[in-house]
């Protein structure tokens, strides 16, 4: 099943983002989290991520594999082209075909800590990895846009370029960085449609449960936290309950708020756990 195809339903589409543990046992422990969510949330679609350079490709074919197989969830495999070289991207573009995986997220994915210098040979941004995934195989393509602006473009307009040049050349579908704020949303889909661009743009989810863990977070993509929610957040900072609640009534907020709206659906940044993500479903699906 292509993921694009979903959004072309009258429903929203809601799906959930997962990382590749480190260790069998933590592996083990993901696979109940994705199957508990299965179970109880019925999600469209499950993502995997990837790490920089490669560093948990191993790891994230595994996830994807299991998860599909095991589970029977449609899931799609992150990909990550920084680093590699179009050789060694088709390679992993069969392994996941092999084993039935056929969504991708194309990314460029950040550079390691003291990485060499990409190959002269590699595939250097986004739309060089689209564009190769789109002439060579047969696979749903997604991508990633940023309504705040992505920290290394020129110019939201130049940003904005990126992002229309990614569904150009093939992505079916774009999802958000993280943000806190609707209207920064909403203005970007305005601007991305104004521009041309057609594809879905499904806002990207993340719950704050930890205080510490999201200023690094929103500081490494270029997102803001609102005044107001910043100032919750850090009178309940030494309070993981309360930060968890906070974070949770925000979401809910905001969820309703994207879908009354007219967004095609929501994509979740669980950070492997279940709670929050269930708990803000269990009230947006009441709307």
């Amino acid at each position: 099943m292509r993921i694009a195809g979903l959004y072309a339903r009258a429903r929203p589409v809601f799906s959930f983002e997962f990382f590749p543990p480190k260790t069998d046992p933590a592996t083990e422990d993901l696979l109940a989290t994705v199957g508990d969510l299965r179970e109880a949330l019925s999600p469209d679609f499950v993502s995997v991520t990837y790490g920089a350079g490669g560093s948990t490709r191993a790891r994230t074919i595994e996830c994807t594999t299991r998860i599909h197989s095991e589970l029977g969830v449609t899931v799609m495999a992150h990909l990550a082209c920084l680093g590699h070289t179009a050789d060694e991207i088709g390679g992993i573009v069969r392994r996941l075909l092999d084993n039935g995986i056929t969504n991708i997220l194309a990314l460029r994915g950040d550079p390691p800590r003291d990485a060499p210098p990409p190959p002269a040979d590699g595939l250097r941004n986004a739309t060089d990895l689209i564009s190769y995934l789109a002439g060579n195989f047969d696979v749903g393509i997604g991508a990633a846009c940023y309504p705040e602006v992505h920290p290394e473009a020129a110019s939201a307009d130049d940003d904005l370029r990126w992002a229309a040049k990614k569904a150009e050349l093939g992505a079916g579908f774009l999802i958000t960085q993280l943000f806190f704020d609707n209207r920064d949303y909403f203005r970007f889909v305005e601007r991305a449609r104004a521009a041309g661009i057609v594809a879905p743009i499904v806002p990207g989810i993340m719950p704050v449960t930890n205080v510490s863990q999201i200023e690094r977070f929103t500081k490494m993509c270029g997102a803001r936290i609102p005044e107001t929610l910043g100032e919750r957040l850090n009178r309940h900072r030494e309070d993981p309950a309360a930060v968890m609640a906070t974070g949770i009534e925000h979401a809910i907020t905001q969820c309703r708020g994207l879908i009354e709206g007219g967004a095609p659906g929501l994509h979740f940044y669980t950070l492997n756990k279940s709670f929050a993500t269930r708990s803000i479903m269990a009230a947006i699906r009441r709307l």
